[in-house]
């Protein structure tokens, strides 16, 4: 995996598209499945092992070294025979980062010479370079250090002459590669003429840059441009549209992109849907000041900026909360490794995020865009959309809303409060509650297992990290893309509409066991029975459950349009009609299958113990029926 000098704890780490892990529910503050677009050669970490950093010297932060090195290297001497140890000291201004080496004078480009031995472990390390060991030494924090002091020990086969070279990371995009040290020497060898001194590998690639002086266009889409728009059709120019436009000129493409993003925006082209192998471009906001670069994407490790651009006239503008930027480059680039001809059809991912004000990029806050196919953007121009959430994944959430928000909740309420209201019905021989209850629960077990499935057939496998987690936490995965944080609030709401019948429910049933009716008529009293008590109830449950029924209804189609990326606001009405129609509906089965529930009084006469009547007395009897349809 590649490494850098200097990077970000993990979790600030950015993928630039999403990759088959992304479904396995990695959460906020947990773990989560995507799009980045940055150089973290130190796969994240601010520790200095950097062994793959080795030959160059160069860290992967994007951008050119500074040329003018602020910080020097003194040795304790200028000669040296094998075994000798030579004390090496780096000093300068605060810096964060480093990492230092001794090479053979006269051939820079050669592999590390001789070991080191540490003075303060606790802000230095040894690093393994090759086949030497301990051949390097860096920092192990990021915590600001003015002076690094090592002790390097002369190898048996050293050459000649040795020069010690360091690279200083002052800030993430502030870093000085190579500065040249001391040349120390074996005896009795003349000195290299003239001196040899490390020259910078990643001199300045800039290009001017200018300033975009308003949106971009969508006119041209379809016409003289490939457009990818979000939402589909949307104005550049509006504040939540992401915009991406190529524009083929003779052997170059001009590119526009532009987004809601006060961070920076990313796309990437790949041979397939999953992270490996692509070739990458970012937009970052460097302290109010948009820096455009390439970057090679190698399978799950962190983008690798490039040190040379391969990008032209780049131009860009931050306003209103969107960012903007343009740039053109060649159709091919072989002198570039990693960059894609542009002349063949391509998957294209487009990503935004957050960036520090030193121009470090983290993790996108939600899933990138992803077109459903292969396009040529210098082919025929076309006008399309994408989708951030896979239709797997989209069949996946939407089971498991029918599941566990529908299916599951009414057959629990069903089994609980309305044995005693069905207890005389009877379905298929046996009775209604059960065979509800039942058919629901089937249904449950059912959905649930082939959403289970769905998640393995688009990874393409089994994942071994997959989790067992609630539905709050599932409705966090990245690929299912719902409005946050819409979708937990409305979970919210929908725990509480089921709890709250559910506690509705059990404070009705203890009411009917507490009540009891006396009725008096001189020395006769007649207790009516909790059955009777029960029965009164049960008009008034199945009004409850056909409301709940209605509420659940509206949770479900509320979600399953968010999972269908429609918003919700233009089709709340929808929702209300749609809801009350199938709870009319509902309810009509309902009766039709149970029969209308009335009520009756009869008088009855009173009867004395020897079997006399009461001549003009009489006690009022009530209690429930059915009208058969």
């Amino acid at each position: 995996m590649p490494t850098s000098f200097l990077d970000t704890v993990k979790v600030n780490t950015v993928r630039c598209k999403p990759n088959r892990s992304d479904y396995e529910m990695e959460l906020p503050g947990v773990a989560v499945w995507m799009f980045v677009c940055f150089c973290a050669s130190v796969a994240g970490y601010p520790n200095g092992k950097v062994r793959e950093a080795c030959t160059s010297m160069v860290p992967c932060h994007g951008g050119s070294p500074q040329l003018s090195p602020e910080h020097t290297i003194t040795v304790n001497g200028t000669e040296f025979k094998p075994g000798d140890n030579i004390e090496v000291h780096l000093s300068g201004p605060d810096f964060e980062g480093f990492f230092i080496q001794a090479r053979d004078a006269e051939h820079l480009d050669s592999p590390a010479v001789g070991s080191f031995v540490l003075a303060d472990r606790r802000r230095s390390q040894l690093l393994t370079c090759g086949r030497t060991k301990n051949s390097a030494v860096s920092h192990t924090s990021k915590a600001k250090k003015e002076d690094i002091k090592v002790y390097w020990i002369a190898p048996g086969d050293a050459p000649k002459h040795v020069q010690f070279l360091a690279t200083v990371v002052k800030k993430y995009r502030i870093f000085w590669v190579k500065i040249p040290g001391p040349i120390v020497s074996q005896p009795d060898v003349l000195s290299p003429t003239p001196p040899l001194h490390a020259t910078s590998e990643a001199m300045s690639t800039s290009h001017p840059v200018s300033y975009i002086s308003k949106p971009f266009s969508a006119l041209s889409c379809g016409i003289t441009k490939f457009c990818i728009r979000n939402p589909t059709n949307c104005d550049p120019g509006s504040a939540s549209c992401f915009f991406l436009s190529f524009q083929q000129e003779e052997s170059s493409v001009l590119i526009e992109m532009s987004g809601p993003s006060e961070g920076y925006l990313a796309f990437a082209f790949s041979h397939d849907q999953w992270m490996g192998g692509d070739d990458a471009y970012l937009c970052v906001n460097e302290d109010h000041r948009v820096h455009v670069s390439t970057a090679l994407l190698k399978e799950r490790s962190h983008p690798l900026l490039d040190s040379e651009n391969a990008v032209e006239d780049v131009s860009w503008r931050l306003a209103d909360g969107v960012l903007q930027c343009s740039f053109r480059r060649n159709i091919h680039l072989p002198a570039y490794t990693g960059r894609f001809n542009l002349d063949t059809s391509y998957y294209i991912f487009l990503a935004d995020g957050e960036a520090s004000e030193g121009g470090l990029i983290y993790k996108h806050g939600r899933q990138p865009l992803v077109t459903k196919g292969l396009y040529n953007v210098t082919g025929l121009p076309q006008d399309i959309g994408g989708s951030r959430a896979p239709s797997l994944i989209k069949a996946h959430g939407a089971l498991m809303f029918v599941a566990w928000i529908t299916t599951v909740s009414i057959g629990v309420i069903v089994a609980r409060f309305f044995k005693p209201v069905w207890s005389h019905s009877f379905l298929l021989g046996k009775e209604l509650w059960f065979q509800v209850h039942r058919m629901l629960m089937l249904t449950t077990v059912m959905l649930t297992s082939i959403s289970f499935v769905l998640p393995f057939v688009y990874r393409g496998g089994w994942s071994h990290r997959c989790k067992v987690v609630t539905m709050f936490l599932g409705m966090d995965l990245p690929a299912l893309d719902l409005p946050d944080p819409w979708d937990t609030y409305a979970m919210i709401g929908f725990v509480a509409w089921h709890v709250g019948t559910d506690v509705l429910l059990e404070i009705h049933s203890y009411c009917l066991i507490r009540k009891v009716e006396v009725i008096e008529d001189d020395r006769v009293q007649i207790l009516q029975s909790l059955t009777s008590a029960e029965a009164e109830g049960h008009l008034f449950k199945q009004i409850v459950l056909t409301i709940y029924v209605c509420g659940n209804i509206v949770f479900l189609v509320a979600f399953l349009i968010a999972i269908n990326q429609m918003r919700l606001g233009h089709n709340i009405i929808s929702i209300l009609i749609h809801s009350f129609l199938l709870c009319i509906n509902a309810r009509m089965l309902l009766e039709n299958m149970m029969g209308t529930v009335v009520v009756f009084v009869s008088k009855r006469p009173v009867t004395a113990p020897d079997g006399r009547r009461c001549p003009g007395c009489s006690v009022s009897v009530r209690g429930l029926g059915r009208l058969k349809p």
